[in-house]
């Protein structure tokens, strides 16, 4: 008997319905269209059962961020996705602006428009946590690259050549790029090639495999911190 992946273990282990389903990278249509709603099952799944069980956080962030200024709860801001479609895209509000036009200036550290609760949200990436809805209406998926506003996908994608790869599949909420330190700023093209060579290398290779093994290392990577704003 051959050895099996841990990762596939694991996903028949926690979700038996999987049992059986190919986890590598999909060669064929049919593998293709196999691991696209495994892959939608299991982001239906898990957002559900982490909105059910992170909802007493959810419930405290929204009374802090009404507490200490005024404005929604929710920002709402156009992002890119799948194949190039926009759509709203749902975060806490961490700044004391809504930025979604043809302009959209990056937080940077120390950065006066973040409050004070946003900061602490943006460092442990609870803002990001609406998102959960954005995965159950089928814009965006648990694993994928992380999508940017409309203006930095114009800017970014007239610069660098492979930009547009990364709208070959759905965004994530966590990404390849995110679990290997690049998150936050990019304030140099340089920095951003980076990332985008490490969404572009995920797209070549995206599996349920190495969505598992992402969904593993992205809590570490939160904790860590690293290039948090």
């Amino acid at each position: 008997m051959g050895t099996q992946d841990s990762s596939q273990i694991v996903m028949q282990a926690v979700f038996p319905a999987f049992d059986g389903l190919c986890l590598t990278t999909p060669e064929t249509a049919a593998e293709a269209a196999e691991a696209f709603d495994a892959k939608r099952a299991l982001d239906i799944a898990a957002a559900l059962a982490l909105i059910v069980l992170l909802c007493p956080l959810l419930a405290l962030v929204t009374l802090a961020i009404m507490a200490e200024s005024r404005g929604p709860v929710i920002f709402c801001q156009r992002r890119t996705g799948l194949n190039g479609k926009t759509f709203g895209i749902f975060k806490f509000r961490s700044m004391r602006v809504l930025e979604d036009g043809a302009e959209v200036v990056q937080a940077r550290q120390g950065d006066a428009r973040i409050t004070r609760v946003g900061r602490l949200i943006r460092k442990l990436s609870i803002d990001e946590l609406p998102q959960l809805f954005n995965v159950l209406s089928g814009d965006m998926a648990l694993v994928g690259p992380r999508p940017h506003a409309v203006a930095h996908d114009e800017q970014y994608g007239a610069a660098i050549a492979n930009y547009a790869t990364r709208f070959q599949v759905k965004p994530g909420i966590t990404g390849w790029a995110q679990v290997n330190g690049a998150r936050g700023a990019t304030p140099t093209l340089d920095i951003m090639q980076a990332r985008i060579d490490l969404d572009a290398w995920y797209v070549a290779n995206h599996s349920l495999a190495l969505d598992l093994k992402i969904l593993a290392r992205t809590p570490l990577a939160v904790l860590n911190m690293r290039n948090a704003l």
